[in-house]
C-alpha cells in the first residue's frame, strides 16, 4: 500500500491529500454515474436534470414518474445528509476515519449494486427504481464528502460546476492585458490545473465505467468498492484497535 493512502481520509488534512482524494473519487463518480446510465437508463450524478425532469413529468401528467424524480432528489439529499452525520459523529469521537465513514459506506452500497446486478436485471420492474435511488444516495454520499473535507473547493459528482470554474480560469489565462493602469487578469494557475485534473479524472472514470458495464455488467462496480475500501481501512482499522478494550 501506498505509505500515504491514510493520509487520504484521516481527520488531519492537507491541500494535495485533498486533491489526491478528489481525483479519486471524481473518478469513481464518473465510473459510477456512465456504468449506471448503461444500468438503469438514467444518470445519477447531478440534480438539475432530476429536477427539470420532474417539472416536465408533471406538466404532462405523467405523476408516476414526477414521484420517482422526487424520490430520486430526496435520496441524493439523504446521502449528504448521512455524510453530515457520520462525519461530525466521527469528529465528536475523535475518529481517525471520521472522513472516511461515508466512504466506507460508498463502498458496501457498491458492493450491493454490483454482487445483486443479476436479480435487478430479473426483476426490473421491482429493483430499477431502487437502484436508481441507491445510485443517486451513494452520488449525494460521495460528493458531500469532498465538499465538507475540501470546505467546498472540490466536487467531484458533476462537471456543471467544475467547467464553468475552468472556463472562467481560462479566459482570465487569455486574456490581454492592454491597460498598464489597471491591475492586471491573471488566471489562478493552480486553480486552473485542479479543474483541469478533475474533468479528465471524471471522464476516464465514466469511460472505464462505461466499457466495464458494456463487457463485464455489474460486476464491474467490484474494483470501485475495493478502492473505496483501499483509502479507508487503515483508518477505520487503527480506530478499532485504539478502541478496543485491553485485557486483563
Amino acid at each position: 500500500m501506498h505509505p500515504h493512502l491514510r493520509g487520504w481520509v484521516d481527520v488531519q488534512r492537507t491541500h494535495q491529500a485533498n486533491v489526491r482524494l478528489g481525483l479519486t473519487l471524481a473518478f469513481v463518480a464518473g465510473a459510477t454515474n456512465a456504468g449506471g446510465f448503461l444500468a438503469v437508463g438514467q444518470y445519477t450524478s447531478h440534480m438539475t436534470g432530476v429536477v427539470s425532469a420532474v417539472a416536465d413529468q408533471m406538466v404532462l401528467g405523467h405523476w408516476t414518474l414526477a414521484a420517482a424524480g422526487v424520490g430520486s432528489l430526496l435520496a441524493f439529499v439523504l446521502g449528504a445528509m448521512t455524510t453530515a452525520w457520520l462525519v461530525n459523529w466521527g469528529l465528536r469521537h475523535s475518529l481517525h476515519s471520521a472522513f472516511g465513514l461515508p466512504l466506507l459506506l460508498e463502498a458496501v452500497a457498491l458492493l450491493l449494486f454490483g454482487l445483486f446486478g443479476a436479480a435487478i436485471a430479473v426483476l426490473a420492474a421491482l429493483f430499477l427504481p431502487l437502484t436508481v435511488v441507491l445510485l443517486c444516495y451513494i452520488m449525494g454520499l460521495q460528493n458531500a464528502v469532498i465538499t465538507k473535507i475540501s470546505k467546498a473547493e472540490i466536487r467531484t459528482t458533476h462537471l456543471t460546476g467544475l467547467v464553468t470554474d475552468l472556463g472562467i480560469e481560462l479566459g482570465k489565462l487569455l486574456y490581454v492585458n492592454r491597460h498598464p493602469g489597471h491591475t492586471p487578469v491573471r488566471a489562478n494557475r493552480d486553480k486552473l490545473r485542479l479543474q483541469a485534473r478533475l474533468v479528465a479524472s471524471f471522464f476516464a472514470g465514466a469511460v472505464l465505467g462505461a466499457l466495464g458495464f458494456k463487457y463485464l455488467g455489474y460486476v464491474s462496480t467490484l474494483p470501485l468498492a475495493a478502492l473505496l475500501l483501499l483509502l479507508v481501512w487503515r483508518p477505520v482499522l487503527a480506530d478499532l484497535v485504539r478502541r478496543r478494550p485491553h485485557s486483563a
